[in-house]
């Protein structure tokens, strides 16, 4: 292997927090100069993200609250994908529970990490189009609003900070030329 100079050794491990979404590790690890050293980092299941396009062009948007930061944000519809879940049937999933559509047409976009010094977290996106509103299948502990955004408000909205999320705006970036035509 090429990268075997950069390489950490784990030579210990102990969970310190295990939660319903969350696990808290540490571990002992040896660099490649052979000093020993501690990483602490969180385990996460993984999530989905869905970039959902009506017939009219417009892109479907959630107004949620995030308790850690005390403050709505405007995002993409996702949601952690659950044990043995494949993650197209998770999209598929989250996108009728969330927002109350259903999608015939689902392409994938991509992976991104979006923690790499901290955590495993992975984020698979899709895009979803062909949409038909069946009616909202909220989790019992979400509160949130739906709403329709043009592809360049969107956009704009990342610019100009109405849009801050990262998820959200790694999903804009990553379907930008299924949005917007190639460059």
């Amino acid at each position: 292997m090429r990268d075997h100079h950069l390489i950490e050794e784990k030579i210990e491990n102990r969970e310190v927090f295990s939660g319903r979404l969350l696990k808290v590790q540490v571990d002992r690890v040896r660099l490649p100069d052979g000093a020993e050293v501690t990483r602490e980092y969180i385990l996460h299941p993984g999530a989905v993200v869905v970039i959902a396009v009506l017939d009219n062009g417009k892109l479907l948007f959630e107004r949620q609250f995030r308790y850690p930061l005390g403050r709505v944000f405007l995002e993409l519809p996702a949601g952690k994908i659950d044990p043995g879940e494949e993650i197209l049937e998770c999209a598929v999933r989250e996108l009728r529970e969330e927002t109350g559509y259903e999608a015939s047409e689902w392409s994938y976009l991509g992976l991104t990490h979006p923690c790499i010094g901290y955590s495993d977290e992975r984020l698979e996106y899709f895009l979803a189009r062909g949409l038909t509103h069946v009616g909202h299948d909220l989790d019992d502990e979400e509160f949130l609003e739906v709403l329709e955004m043009s592809v360049e408000d969107a956009y704009a909205a990342v610019l100009d900070g109405r849009i801050t999320d990262g998820k959200t705006i790694a999903g804009l970036f990553l379907a930008r030329n299924s949005l917007l035509g190639s460059p």
